[in-house]
């Protein structure tokens, strides 16, 4: 498959989950949803090391969860513009399509390491705990933003709208 836009997305997943990864330099943090697509949960972060290693570790998470597609952070600058970190992503995305046929969803993550650190704080974990913790928070932060992009459309699935 290759990138989609949050529109086509529920005709792509089935019943499975949507997966949500903040990819940063030194871990990947990922969160997955439930499968009625309307909240995201934090999973352990994965330790980068080559891509190779990231990528089968990643697919390995994605296929215990029954991920059927990636919501993935994109980087953006606050004034909109794509930097560096932009073009690591979608580097890293271009060559995850290689290996998998999941649908990828790219999704404007700013601030949501901010807001992260935020809920963080105020659950009065100490830094070394947060260290730990933040980029898995911040992937749920992304995920749980196109989850309600996606009930904002009228896209949840039919047997949500009793929760």
């Amino acid at each position: 498959m290759t990138v989609v836009a949050i529109e086509n997305l529920p005709g792509l997943i089935g019943d499975g989950v949507v997966a949500g990864l903040d990819l940063g330099d030194k871990t990947i943090g990922l969160a997955v949803s439930d499968r009625s697509l309307a909240f995201a949960h934090p999973r352990p972060v994965i330790i980068r090391r080559k891509f190779t290693l990231d990528a089968e570790m990643l697919l390995d998470s994605l296929r215990r969860e029954d991920a059927r597609a990636i919501v993935m952070g994109l980087p953006v600058n606050m004034d909109g513009s794509e930097g560096p970190r932009v073009q690591a992503t979608k580097a890293f995305v271009r060559n995850l399509e290689r290996l998998t046929a999941l649908p990828i969803v790219y999704w404007d993550e700013r601030l949501s390491t901010v807001a992260a650190e935020r809920s963080l704080l105020e659950m009065d974990m100490s830094r070394a705990k947060r260290k730990t913790k933040i980029d898995s928070a911040a992937a749920a932060f992304i995920l749980q933003g196109a989850l309600d992009r996606l009930h904002a459309l009228g896209s949840a699935r039919p047997d949500d709208e009793a929760t």
